[in-house]
């Protein structure tokens, strides 16, 4: 493992650098995107070199001489480092522009130094092999994160977003102590390797803790309300990598521990689709009904972590069903859309980076034909939108198709598999359909159209860093979605590492089938930009000539007569009005001779707003009864101290 730790020391000389040089601040900024794309692309190249030679290691070292720090390297941890320093070392390239915009020395500096401390930590998280390494990794993770997520902390509501991530974190990290705390009173070892040696009951309790702290993390319904919140504050290429792959170490999470406990039960299959289903669903119908494009954006991130737990939970009932082939194309589709997300949903975010830095707005119906003038901009977010879309010849379409095809499988099975698989395809075909129907709506009312307000107007995409990775990226969701037989080579390798017995299933037909039905798509794509050609070779040089359209009787038609964001989704919003109910505030037009109206609309996330009177709360309540306990005498404070001392001494 040393190329890794090379690469991890590399990233770390970058961000230290960055504080050093902090008075000097375009020097400080191009040392530390030097190193820090430096060092994730050296891990980069190793840890795909692991995988694909099915290369592990392992590394220890003492800490504080009384505990392990353990690292291993196996098929899934490569997989998931793939994801990691691919993504970050774009997001790092995308930044050198991106952060041109703001004078302050000392935010950026503090921007790249915690930023190299995120990469490092996810990566020490998915390569941690005992319970101290990856609590300590896991806290650095959330704590620089947490300083990323306040970037802008002039604002109350970015400092509100912060406190969000931060409380929801923790009662994550809560969780997950309290599943470790189980196993180390059963087993008295701190190694991950002694868990399968856990009762039946134990395993089920810990199982569900981790879901739920890890969950939290990944931004599982309900436990996702800190991510809308949290993703639009951070600066964009932040809000890529949380969401393209720091989000992603939940779901490595998820699936670390269910393949440590070895305990094979279809009540965690049907734990991790029943939730991935309501995520999927109540993630995009929340997103369609969104005026902010990163809100819209962080949203898409709680959908798509429904479609992989969907593609695990199909793996799991695959697993506890003795239906191999069923469990293989369900991890492997849901493994290999770790990747597709973190691919397109970073591009996303460059591509509404893009369009923050040089509008100054997030409003998706400020904006409008802003194509004309960000060509390549739009082009890639095009591309990035057909791919979450799941459409092929893109790359969303690979893993989704995997996860189709082990569900269609599981029909041939009995009772709750047969029902849990049924539900599975049609939560997948509701999914993708809003999807479509979201990304339709912003291309059509951001890029397409005419200029809303004089923020998209004059606009330009100058940037040379910020268009490169999103031109990469997009490139990426093209070649994955056209030729994906070795990047499904590679999630099967990391499936194989789970140690279920499925390397011999055979998996060639299902491979061959993904490539025929892109490939099929390509063709069509061929022909539509062939037509698009050929019209520009007969059209060149006839004089093109600007007319207003017919305005249907009105004869100065102005842009408010455009579609909006809110007309648009309103007749699919209605539908789902039970799970996302809308507040509407738009005063009755009276008078022969109206006064200006208004309207606003905003969709109510049920959690968010349940979660405050069900659990918040009563919580508040019953810390306020308690508060008497805090009264600033330190003679009190140290009998605590000693009656807790007594206590402790009854169980030891």
């Amino acid at each position: 493992m040393s190329q890794f730790f090379i690469s991890i020391l590399i990233i770390l000389i970058g961000g230290f650098l960055s504080l050093v040089l902090s008075q000097h601040v375009k020097l400080a900024k191009s040392v530390a995107v030097f190193s820090i794309s430096a060092g994730c692309l050296w891990g980069l190249i190793d840890v795909v070199t692991k995988l694909l030679q099915s290369v592990s290691g392992a590394a220890a070292f003492k800490f504080l001489n009384v505990f392990s720090l353990s690292f291993q390297i196996d098929g899934l941890s490569a997989f998931f480092l793939t994801a990691i320093f691919a993504i970050c070392l774009l997001a790092t390239i995308y930044s050198f522009h991106y952060m041109d915009h703001d004078q302050s020395s000392v935010k950026i500096t503090a921007n790249y130094f915690f930023y190299s401390l995120l990469i490092i930590s996810m990566a020490l998280v998915v390569t941690a092999s005992n319970i101290i390494t990856f609590m300590l990794s896991w806290e650095i993770m959330s704590l620089s994160s947490f300083f990323l997520v306040i970037y802008n902390h002039h604002s109350a509501e970015n400092r509100k977003a912060g406190f969000l991530y931060f409380v929801f974190s923790h009662v994550g990290a809560m969780f997950i102590f309290a599943a470790f705390g189980i196993i180390y009173g059963y087993t008295g070892s701190f190694g991950f390797g002694s868990m399968e040696s856990l009762p039946e009951i134990a395993k089920i309790l810990v199982f569900i803790f981790t879901f739920i702290g890890f969950g939290s993390k990944a931004g599982v319904f309900p436990f996702h309300i800190w991510l809308p919140h949290a993703h639009p504050a951070a600066p964009s290429h932040i809000s890529a990598v949380m969401s393209g792959v720091m989000i992603k170490t939940g779901i490595y999470g998820i699936l670390r521990i269910y393949m440590l406990l070895d305990f094979h039960t279809p009540l965690f299959g049907n734990i991790v689709l029943v939730f991935g289903a309501i995520s999927g669903v109540l993630g995009v119908v929340y997103a369609l009904g969104q005026h902010d494009l990163k809100r819209l954006l962080a949203y898409h991130s709680v959908e798509n972590i429904g479609i992989i737990l969907i593609g695990l939970g199909i793996g799991m009932i695959g697993v506890s069903s003795g239906n191999p082939l069923m469990a293989v194309l369900g991890f492997s589709g849901g493994i290999l859309h770790v990747l597709n997300h973190s691919i397109f949903k970073s591009l996303l975010f460059m591509g509404a980076g893009m369009v923050l830095h040089k509008t100054g707005s997030r409003s998706i119906d400020a904006l409008g034909g802003l194509i004309k003038s960000m060509k390549i901009t739009g082009t890639t977010f095009i591309i990035g939108s057909l791919a979450i879309s799941g459409l092929p010849p893109f790359n969303g379409f690979v893993g989704e198709f995997l996860i189709y095809i082990g569900s269609f499988k599981g029909v041939a099975l009995e009772n709750w598999a047969f029902a849990m698989s049924i539900f599975a395809i049609i939560s997948l075909a509701v999914i993708g359909g809003l999807a479509l129907a979201c990304f339709t709506k912003v291309v059509g009312v951001v890029f397409q159209g005419e200029p809303r307000t004089k923020a998209a107007e004059n606009v330009d995409e100058k940037g040379s860093t910020m268009l490169t990775s999103m031109i990469i990226l997009a490139g990426a969701c093209t070649i994955i979605g056209i030729f994906p037989s070795v990047f499904i080579q590679m999630s099967i390798k990391a499936v194989s590492s789970l140690g279920l017995g499925l390397s011999s299933v055979p998996f060639a037909p299902f491979e061959q089938m993904a490539s025929n039905i892109t490939h099929s798509a390509l063709i069509f794509l061929v022909v539509v930009l062939f037509v698009i050609a050929v019209r520009s070779f007969f059209y060149r040089g006839k004089i093109v000539t600007k007319s207003g359209t017919w305005g249907c009787g009105f004869t100065q038609p102005t842009v408010k007569m455009q579609y909006t964001g809110s007309s648009y989704a309103s007749f699919i919003l209605d539908f789902f009005k039970p799970v996302a109910p809308l507040e509407e505030d738009h005063p009755k037009i009276t008078g022969r001779f109206p006064e200006k109206t208004h309207y606003k609309s905003h969709v109510n996330d049920i959690a968010e707003l349940h979660m405050g009177t069900i659990i918040v709360r009563p919580i508040l309540f019953l810390f306020d009864k308690l508060r008497w306990i805090q009264h600033g005498d330190i003679h009190l404070y140290i009998g605590y101290i000693l009656l807790a001392i007594v206590l402790l001494l009854f169980f030891i």
